[in-house]
């Protein structure tokens, strides 16, 4: 591929692609990445031949890095806009009195007939049709959520047992006498629920707009604030006020594990992968995990991250890192999907950059039922507020699910 047809595919990574082509977009993802292995294996063949790689090869490098990322941004965004409703003012066939009733007293402040999700405090519950249009839209933008295991709970804590050794058993002859054994050990995880807000506002003019769809509107406005504070939340949340993220729980040495610790496989290495067989410290993590955990596992990195590892070839001369084999797949890691998470830490000294593990049985997000709205028209006029909030909580359920990689000697 000659520089030209490089700084094309900048140009259209950067713009989007073919707008709303996702078949082209896609063409175009595979053909950057095909000439990015060629790139990269031309790196690798200097560094053996010279034990240096050319400054020009190592720039082209980088900026097929940049153009495979803008264009997975790209394509992950068409698919995205693909699921949401047209904003086309239309009605339903049949009416939605509910709807149309929350409609006017966003529009109008009007509670007529709004007696079916009135609170007390003044606020009004969002209609199950916007509450279902908002979570799901957050599994896309935050990728934990998307991943992790969601429960609905009406109260403000949600707690759950977990055993964390069974009953002792033994062997014993057919006539011998069965003396007592000791019984399961249990514990009780306690996920507390935090309010989560938002507070978009609008003109009068535009809600009283008949074209627009006020349940979608909210739903835009408010989910890109919400899965912005979720996945920060989900990674490295401290549990005051918020989430406690799967990063700020005790680490340890995997071979010191012990429940309520999270344990990592160091690299070896202060800030960096080992000088030689590099992908090896991958494939220990991995077989960190247990049996059961790694059949549904993910790894879950920044682009950062996952830049230096695209790099990466196995024994045989295979790149670890894949594409996804169609639009709206994910790429996959040593046959593992991943995860692009902006809020893990990038590669350093002592960081861990790097989890893998089974995030569905590892990590709980809990949500307590129902979105609540409050319209404000009198505190920033002409703009009227919307006082948007939910609670949501979260922690890590099974603390042998997921496991971390350190760069550090140990």
């Amino acid at each position: 591929m000659t520089e030209a047809a490089t700084e094309r595919l900048e140009v259209k990574a950067t713009a989007g692609g073919n707008a709303g082509d996702i078949g082209g977009m896609f063409s175009e993802f595979m053909t950057a990445f095909d000439e990015f292995k060629r790139t990269n294996d031309g790196r690798l063949s200097e560094l053996e031949r010279r034990g240096t790689s050319d400054a020009l090869t190592e720039q082209k490098l980088a900026r097929l890095n940049a153009v495979l990322d803008n264009a997975k941004t790209a394509l992950d965004r068409v698919g995205l806009d693909r699921t949401r409703p047209q904003l086309d003012g239309r009605r339903p066939e049949a009416p939605d009195e509910y709807k149309d009733a929350f409609s006017a007293y966003v529009k109008r402040g009007e509670e007529k007939a709004l007696s079916i999700g009135s609170n007390p405090d003044g606020g009004y519950l969002v209609p199950a049709e916007t509450e279902t249009q908002i979570l799901t839209r957050l599994a896309h933008i935050s990728p934990i959520r998307g991943i992790a295991g969601v429960r609905q709970v009406s109260s403000s804590v949600y707690r759950k047992p977990v055993t964390l050794a069974g009953p002792a058993v033994g062997w014993v002859a057919e006539t011998a006498s069965r003396p007592q054994t000791s019984s399961q050990t249990i514990d009780e995880l306690s996920f507390p629920t935090a309010e989560l807000y938002a507070m978009p506002a609008a003109t009068s003019a535009f809600l009283d707009d008949a074209a627009v769809d006020v349940g979608q509107w909210i739903a835009e406005e408010v989910n890109a604030a919400f899965a912005e504070q979720e996945t920060a939340a989900f990674v490295s949340g401290d549990g005051t006020n918020k989430p406690k993220g799967f990063l700020a729980e005790m680490q340890v040495a995997e071979s010191a594990w012990a429940w309520n610790r999270i344990g990592y496989l160091a690299t070896g290495v202060s800030g960096a992968f080992p000088a030689s067989s590099e992908s090896d410290v991958l494939i220990d993590l991995v077989y960190a995990l247990k049996a059961g955990y790694r059949q549904n596992a993910s790894w879950v990195m920044n682009r950062k991250s996952q830049a230096a590892i695209r790099k990466l070839k196995d024994v045989d001369g295979n790149y670890l890192w894949q594409p996804a084999l169609a639009p709206g797949g994910k790429a996959t890691l040593m046959g593992f999907g991943l995860i692009e998470a902006e809020d893990m830490p990038d590669i350093g000294a002592g960081t861990t950059p790097i989890a893998f593990g089974d995030f569905r049985r590892g990590y709980l997000i809990v949500d307590r039922q129902g979105v609540n709205v409050l319209r404000d028209p009198f505190s920033a006029k002409p703009y009227v507020l919307f006082y948007t909030t939910k609670r949501v909580g979260g922690g890590v359920q099974d603390f042998d699910a997921i496991k971390l990689l350190k760069f550090a000697v140990s």
